[in-house]
């Protein structure tokens, strides 16, 4: 095949991805590597020439394809892959859907299988993963710079197989931890009463179904006395758009609650609170942390943007995006992120930049427990075989420290003064 044959084979559907890829190969002036399509060919059509002309052996052009698309999706989010035509053919016919996972919601961070949260109960949870724990290596796979798609599909397996995951968490020695693969479900919500009329309910995930079950609880509270609510959102990182905003419209009487943006910014959706939906409108703490993502991310920002209580804890994770598979006529397929998930103000959950994604709290609490921290300092331990000076190792057992983020929410909710009483205040 000639290179202009080549070229048009691979510049088609692959030149961003492999400046992506070989980027730190090509010494390129800082103005060529503005957003400029035809910058990037340029760099592209040099980087075939290179290989075409002074490669030592004949390319393989199909792996060269296949790997410049596999770096295709890697500069944009996690939730973006290319897949080989067998993927794609699974994908359409659901077959993915027989495997079972582990009970643990994962995303990438710093290009490794990153733990966002891990469901309780689940086998995750009984073999000792964590939310915030790097997945180095699946089995002898490593998932440093392989898609999210394909670092899930080697996680998720036939029921009652084991998979070892090479585990690297913040002040601990890197461990293999065997999960065995099996069935799970969402614990139910929690609810209870703290001193002062307080209630409090423990959420677990916004699958479908889960708005339901927090009215019905929350209801339940209502009649016996409470007039204040925490609503625990920490580790929830499962869910849907629509249960999330079906959720924050029990807080919510009025307003948006949130936006689906598309490209350059637009907004494709709008939800808005429905009035007879809202059933809560006492004093209001939400908590979330780095293990909240998603719909939950839906519910606190509803709730912080139409002021109508106080989110306390730390920056949430930053999820929430929906993704189309594009097939290509060899078979393979490209799956997308064409829509994101935002909060009333239009501010999306992912976002871009280090320190501009997810949610900050109205009220910053740090836990000493929190999978919060530099995933640089948790990936460095893997070439250490001892925790950072300086850094304490934390002890392996389940053993819970206090909780500091819940403490202050209902420190700030008891010294609250109720808004029917601020309201009466202010009409006299």
């Amino acid at each position: 095949m000639s290179l202009k044959g080549k070229l048009s084979l691979l510049s088609v559907s692959a030149f961003i991805a492999l400046y992506a890829v070989v980027g730190n190969l090509i010494s390129t002036p800082a103005q060529q590597t503005v957003n400029d399509p035809g910058a990037q060919m340029r760099i592209f059509a040099s980087v075939l020439q290179h290989i075409e002309n002074d490669y030592v052996d004949e390319p393989n052009w199909d792996k060269v394809r296949l790997g410049a698309l596999k770096g295709l999706p890697y500069g944009l989010d996690p939730y973006s892959a290319y897949l080989t035509a067998d993927q794609v053919a699974e994908f359409n016919s659901g077959a993915s859907k027989k495997s079972v996972g582990i009970g643990a919601e994962f995303s990438q961070v710093a290009g490794y299988l990153y733990v966002v949260s891990v469901i309780s109960e689940s086998p995750a949870d009984k073999a000792g993963l964590r939310g915030g724990d790097v997945i180095e290596f699946v089995e002898k796979k490593a998932t440093r710079d392989i898609s999210l798609y394909d670092a899930k599909q080697l996680v998720m397996g036939d029921a009652g197989t084991q998979v070892q995951l090479r585990v690297l968490r913040r002040g601990a020695k890197p461990q293999t931890i065997t999960v065995t693969r099996g069935a799970y479900k969402f614990p139910p919500v929690d609810a209870r009463i703290e001193p002062g009329r307080i209630g409090v309910l423990k959420v677990h995930s916004l699958e479908e179904g889960e708005s339901t079950e927090i009215k019905s609880q929350i209801a339940a509270l209502t009649k016996q006395g409470i007039k204040k609510l925490v609503l625990d959102l920490r580790g929830v990182a499962a869910g849907t758009l629509a249960e999330g905003v079906a959720t924050a419209n029990i807080f919510v009487k009025e307003g948006k609650i949130a936006q689906v943006i598309g490209r350059e910014g637009k907004t494709l959706e709008t939800f808005n609170a429905d009035p007879s939906k809202n059933i809560y409108s006492g004093e209001l703490a939400v908590l979330i942390d780095s293990t909240t993502a998603g719909a939950a991310e839906v519910v606190a920002a509803a709730v912080m943007d139409n002021k109508v209580g106080e989110v306390i804890g730390e920056r949430s994770f930053g999820a929430g995006t929906e993704q189309q598979l594009f097939t290509m006529k060899r078979g393979d397929g490209l799956l997308l992120t064409v829509r994101k998930w935002a909060a009333p103000n239009g501010n999306p959950f992912l976002g871009g930049e280090k320190g501009e994604t997810g949610l900050k709290p109205t009220i910053e609490v740090k836990n000493p427990d929190s999978a919060d921290g530099d995933i640089e300092d948790v990936i460095d331990q893997g070439d250490n075989p001892e925790p950072p000076a300086g850094v304490e190792q934390k002890p392996e057992s389940k053993k819970q420290s206090e909780d500091i983020q819940l403490k202050r929410a209902l420190e700030i909710l008891r010294t609250s003064t109720p808004k029917a009483a601020v309201k009466a205040a202010g009409n006299r």
